[in-house]
């Protein structure tokens, strides 16, 4: 009897074009779900009858409550190395031997930009007036060149979207709890003396941290309050580092010129979440990792676990 494998968050039915599956179709039997399913009952109510998951990003979390209550899962398979919403211990004690993929920097650093000059061109606006036949030219695009561009955090995605920038002509300065001058030099950027600082000096700041206890909610009212009126800010990092209820504030009181946002407390967003009707917003579904290429990684390497897992030698194990 073939095993079965639920892949999870299939939105774009995208899954079984990107990877050859037919690899494993003789011992596998694979069921893409395209509806995101929503809570721990429903979860384990859908998962209930199958042997292997293939979980989507951190979409979807994993706490010990849910892998108990899924007798039947032996492999769990994420996208990318690090996934913090896996309860790794209570897969250990279940049996559940857990996998990740490869994930490429380059789809998110290609979104930020998109997010930043959108906002800054208006394209949004501007596209809708013409096709809609409203006004010939509405706004005045903010330039790039010569402005301040300011990054929470220099790491692999970080850096690269720095290096647009200074290619930009941009002034590029940068920030994170233990990053150091030699770290700035290297990229050729400047260390700003605090987060403070970074966003108080900053005609755009993008965000590029990792989600902890430390810069969870670093981005609040009172750091909101410091950007310059005319400044953008864009977030396609996690959600929980900008206080979403303090920037929704900002945009419905123009207190900022406009964010570009990727990342939701909330996803997918609920119908009615304000998110999906601020003023002086760019918001996208969270695609910064959505790419013909990424995908062809997730799925073509998820293929290769699973057919590691079958034959005893899993491949890329996490944590």
């Amino acid at each position: 009897m073939r095993l079965r494998c639920a892949v999870l968050d299939d939105f774009q039915g995208a899954a079984a074009g990107s990877a050859d599956w037919s690899v494993i179709e003789d011992r596998v039997e694979v069921v893409a779900l395209r509806e995101h399913l929503d809570g721990e009952d429903a979860l384990a109510a859908a998962l209930a009858g199958f042997d292997i998951v293939v979980t989507l990003r951190e979409r979807v979390p994993f706490p010990g409550s849910l892998i108990a209550r899924l007798p039947r899962l032996r492999l769990l398979v994420a996208s990318g190395m690090r996934n913090s919403v896996i309860d790794y211990a209570a897969a250990e004690a279940h049996g559940v031997t857990v996998c990740g993929t490869a994930s490429s920097s380059t789809p998110p650093v290609e979104l930020t930009w998109a997010l930043l000059l959108g906002l800054a061109r208006g394209i949004v606006t501007e596209n809708g007036a013409l096709r809609s036949g409203g006004p010939w030219q509405s706004t005045v695009g903010a330039d790039l060149h010569g402005r301040r561009l300011g990054l929470l955090g220099l790491g692999k995605i970080g850096e690269r979207v720095a290096r647009v920038g200074l290619a930009f002509g941009m002034h590029v300065s940068a920030w994170s709890r233990n990053l150091t001058k030699e770290r700035t030099a290297e990229v050729g950027v400047e260390l700003a003396a605090s987060t403070e600082d970074l966003l108080a000096t900053s005609d755009f700041v993008s965000v590029h941290l990792a989600l902890s206890e430390r810069t969870r909610g670093l981005v609040g009212a009172a750091e909101l309050a410091l950007m310059k009126p005319d400044a953008y800010l864009v977030n396609t990092s996690r959600a929980a580092i900008v206080d979403q209820d303090a920037l929704l504030a900002a945009l419905h009181e123009g207190r900022i010129a406009g964010a570009g946002v990727d990342v939701f407390d909330v996803e997918p967003l609920p119908p009615g979440h304000p998110m999906r009707t601020a003023p002086r917003l760019l918001a996208t579904p969270h695609l910064g990792y959505v790419s013909r290429a990424n995908y062809a990684k997730y799925y073509g390497q998820a293929v290769e676990d699973i057919a590691a897992y079958l034959a005893g030698a899993p491949v890329r194990r996490l944590p």
